[in-house]
């Protein structure tokens, strides 16, 4: 199991220790233990069906674990006073189809006393063409970005994005990745997760998964020299090869895949 990120002064923003979901009678989390560093963008790799979206279901707190604690901005993951302090937008958005993207942007801001921040989350966003359309009527990809800007109503600590990208163009992938990397300059935390590869280089740190095992948590320059490669995809190739023979079988039990409905 890869050591947790220890380098900082500031406590970690998300930090696990013996993390297990048992689902079903399967282990879909098999004993996690990794920190997030404040004012970074954590990405959390790895095929569809390896634990990703159950891992952030028990950091922004509506996933029952079965052994193990999960801490966030210093507090238990889905206590009452995290309220407001994490954003999170899932892969399908909890958005209300007949009203406006500005409405259903109002709407949440309301509940969060951040009225003044939906023409902000709109621009950064790229929602403004959109803004006054029925979310019922958006793309995919339109419906995700209202459900980021959903998000970033109230300009959480932290950030948790289930697969953010999935259905964008590649400007308006840019275009995320570049508010991310502003966000983090600005102290905000963001974790980020991704079955494509390809976002690892986009990221300041890595958390990589398969089996429901963290096969690496360090950063892409440090995963290429320890892998011996320069293209993270082929690193994480390697560390299948190399790490899960001999991490995948603890205490006599053979790896279980997720039975998660995302990524």
């Amino acid at each position: 199991m890869p050591a947790p990120y220890s380098g900082g002064l500031r406590p970690p923003a998300v930090e696990a220790r013996g993390l297990r979901v048992v689902r079903g009678g399967r282990e879909v989390l098999r004993g996690l233990s990794f920190s997030v560093p404040p004012g970074t963008v954590t990405g959390l790799l790895g095929p569809s069906g390896c634990g990703k979206t159950t891992l952030i279901r028990s950091i922004v707190g509506t996933q029952i674990t079965s052994s193990g604690t999960v801490t966030v901005l210093g507090e238990p993951a889905g206590s009452r006073r995290l309220r407001g302090r994490v954003g999170y937008a899932t892969q399908s958005p909890a958005l209300y189809p007949d009203l406006t993207v500005a409405e259903n942007l109002r709407y949440f801001a309301a509940l969060l006393h951040a009225e003044p921040d939906v023409e902000r989350v709109i621009a950064a966003t790229d929602l403004e063409r959109q803004r006054d359309q029925a979310v019922g009527s958006l793309s995919g990809g339109q419906r995700m970005r209202t459900g980021i800007a959903a998000a970033l109503l109230g300009s959480p600590p932290l950030l948790v994005l289930d697969e953010p990208t999935v259905g964008l163009d590649p400007v308006l992938r840019n275009q995320l990745w570049q508010l991310f990397r502003t966000l983090a300059a600005d102290g905000t935390t963001l974790l980020v997760s991704s079955h494509v590869m390809e976002e690892a280089g986009r990221c300041g740190r890595l958390l990589l998964m398969r089996d429901g095992l963290l096969l690496a948590d360090d950063t892409p320059d440090a995963l290429r020299d320890r892998t011996g490669t320069a293209d993270l995809e082929e690193a994480f190739l390697r560390l299948i090869e190399d790490v899960a023979p001999r991490e995948t079988q603890p205490h006599g039990t053979q790896p279980h895949e997720d039975e998660e409905t995302g990524p």
